[in-house]
């Protein structure tokens, strides 16, 4: 896939970021389902939620120190880390769990580990949080989400809480208002922390940067889903419009399409990153750039080497 031409520096001094699991390495974070933890004893409950948030918290660590052996700059947290931490039923609040000191204490070792090692965090939450939606209950369960995402990034030292824009509703125009008038009315904490992106369905990057615009909320550009749902802007000129609303470092995505992009729909995910998906002009670059692909840490570490040589 043809890139932009910016820059040209081989020597590029983008963080590449690992995206929230592991393929070869024994490296787990674990998770439970409401179903089954709500068949325990409320006591129970509580100790499973404990072990699963601890060994959540030791396994964060691990990955960081990952990260950093292998000049991985960056690493995603996944949603559930604290699992199902705002169910509607099985929620709890970590200082209702036993050892939930100790809980925290890791979690801010880890966020001392990022600082101590220019490590950068982020948190992708998962889909069903929509700030666009016109039920007020969706939108009320998605702002509980990212204030929980916000205090964990507190501990972590993650700067970027990152959303679609969430469904159209019949009608783009009247649901991106809704967008910009919940964005302006999150907490604090949340809000210095989010970031839009566009996504390969409904919200290109053309549609969200307004957004950004009137809410100080940048735009993580995800280049693979702007070449499956075009808007008119090239791969540079998004390129240059999504760095212009960053007031730190800039995050975007990268992936390439399951078989090529001749092969069916493009939006599925390979393995690992073709070095042509790469957009040139984002070479030299100081940004982070997470490779949304299959094969984990396998994946940045080929496509670091392919860049290195």
């Amino acid at each position: 896939m043809p890139g932009c031409v910016l820059q040209t520096d081989m020597m590029s001094p983008i963080r590449f970021g690992l995206c929230c699991l592991f393929k070869n390495e024994p490296i787990t974070f674990r998770r439970t389902t409401a179903g089954f933890l709500l068949k325990k004893q409320p006591r129970e409950q509580k100790s499973m939620l404990a072990a699963l948030c601890l060994h959540n918290a030791r396994s964060l660590l691990t990955a960081l120190a990952y990260c950093r052996d292998q000049g991985i700059g960056d690493f995603r947290i996944n949603s559930q880390i604290l699992p199902l931490k705002t169910h509607p039923e099985a929620g709890y609040a970590v200082k209702d769990l036993a050892g939930w000191s100790d809980i925290i204490d890791i979690f801010k070792s880890c966020g001392a580990f990022c600082r101590r090692h220019d490590l950068r965090t982020t948190f992708h939450p998962d889909q069903f949080i929509v700030l666009s939606s016109p039920d007020p209950d969706i939108v009320q369960r998605s702002v509980a989400e990212l204030v929980y995402q916000a205090e964990v990034a507190g501990w972590v030292h993650a700067d970027v809480i990152n959303v679609h824009g969430g469904g159209a509703y019949g009608d783009k125009k009247t649901a991106l208002k809704r967008l910009v008038r919940v964005i302006r009315s999150l907490p604090q904490k949340v809000r210095s922390r989010l970031t839009l992106e566009n996504d390969d369905r409904v919200y290109t990057p053309a549609d969200l940067l307004p957004v950004c615009h009137a809410t100080g909320v940048p735009l993580v550009y995800d280049v693979h889903h702007h070449r499956c749902l075009p808007d008119g802007l090239s791969v540079e000129r998004a390129t240059q419009q999504a760095l212009a609303t960053w007031n730190r470092e800039p995050l975007f995505h990268l992936s390439s399409p399951l078989g090529g992009w001749s092969a069916g729909t493009p939006r599925s995910h390979d393995d690992f990153i073709d070095p042509a998906d790469m957009p040139e002009c984002w070479r030299g670059l100081q940004m982070t750039v997470e490779v949304e692909a299959k094969a984990k840490e396998l994946a940045v570490q080929e496509l670091m080497r392919h860049l290195a040589k």
